[in-house]
């Protein structure tokens, strides 16, 4: 296999490492095959791929898609970001609980977000670029968000010698007790 694939706390979000090959020429590794993800319980289509840059300090989300619920499979190419996922599945033995992990290009490690979670991160370099495939297309008359401060689920986000840079539309997302995940309870 050219993955290992490492269970988190949560059920079905999954820390992937790939086997990197490499000599005096550079590197080589899979990002992604069908089998492999399969027989690790990611047996999902994938229908569309996201690239974002974004430098230090900048915090985007905590996003979700009520409709055309997106499950993604995200790494680094460039710098490094602290990688979130929040189980929002009404239901679920770990609704309201989140995960964590660094990603980095150094590492070239991913993460695996199912469908029924909320998704965000943190650039921890001086700049990041993002890549990341969906499971479903992308909504805006659907899209929903969680505060990143939000007390209930009370991310650890790390601290930076620079203010956090968010958009003002994550400013103004309702907090989690205050909203109606009934949507995300098919995910179960």
């Amino acid at each position: 296999m050219a993955f290992t694939f490492e269970k988190t706390k949560i059920p079905g979000v999954i820390i992937i490492q790939p086997k990197v090959f490499g000599d005096n020429r550079g590197y080589f590794m899979e990002t992604y095959k069908k089998t492999d993800y399969a027989e690790a319980g990611i047996d999902k289509e994938f229908v569309q791929d996201n690239e974002s840059s974004s430098s230090k300090g900048v915090l985007r989300g905590l996003h979700f898609q009520k409709e055309h619920t997106q499950g993604k499979l995200v790494r680094v190419t460039k710098g490094e970001v602290f990688d979130v996922a929040v189980d929002v599945r009404p239901g679920s033995e770990t609704y309201g609980q989140w995960v964590g992990v660094n990603l980095s290009a150094e590492k070239k490690n991913m993460f695996y977000i199912p469908e029924g979670f909320a998704h965000g991160f943190l650039v921890l370099s001086d700049t990041a670029e993002f890549v990341y495939k969906c499971t479903d297309v992308y909504d805006p008359s659907s899209e929903g968000g969680i505060p990143w401060n939000d007390a209930t689920i009370a991310v650890d986000w790390p601290k930076l010698d620079c203010d956090y840079k968010t958009s003002e539309k994550d400013e103004k997302h309702e907090s989690f007790a205050d909203q109606d995940f009934s949507w995300a309870k098919k995910y179960l």
